[in-house]
C-alpha cells in the first residue's frame, strides 16, 4: 500500500503540479518526474528549482532523488512545470518505475498518470 506521501506526489505529477515539502530539513520546491522504488524503498526522480539544499542549487535549478521516507510537510501547488533542459542522461534514481510524467518513456511504467 503506497504511503500518503507517495499518493501525494502522484497526484501531482497527474495534475503538473508543483510540490513545496521538506526533505532531510530542508525546504524543497520540486516537480516530480519518474516515482517507483529503489531497494524497496518509494523513491522519486524530481527537478529542484527553489528551497534549500545540502549542497549548492544552481540558479536554473538541478535534478533530485528524493527518498520519499525522508519527506514531510508536503503541499501541493500550482505553477509553472520546471524539469530541467538537458534529458540527455538516463536515470539512475528509481529502478522499478510505477509513474512517468513522459508519455514516451524508455523505463516501462507499470501504470499511467
Amino acid at each position: 500500500m503506497p504511503s500518503p506521501t507517495y499518493e501525494l506526489f502522484r497526484e501531482a505529477m497527474a495534475a503538473r503540479q508543483q510540490i513545496v515539502c521538506t526533505y532531510r530539513g530542508r525546504r524543497r520546491e520540486v516537480c516530480s518526474v519518474i516515482l517507483g522504488h529503489t531497494g524497496g524503498q518509494e523513491t522519486a526522480l524530481t527537478y529542484q528549482f527553489a528551497g534549500e539544499s545540502n549542497s549548492r542549487l544552481p540558479p536554473e535549478g538541478e535534478w533530485r532523488c528524493l527518498t520519499l521516507s525522508m519527506v514531510s510537510d508536503v503541499e501541493l501547488r500550482d505553477g509553472p512545470w520546471r524539469t530541467g533542459g538537458s534529458h540527455s542522461a538516463s536515470q539512475s534514481c528509481v529502478e522499478s518505475v510505477d509513474f512517468d510524467v513522459n508519455p514516451d518513456s524508455p523505463y516501462s511504467p507499470k501504470h499511467r498518470l
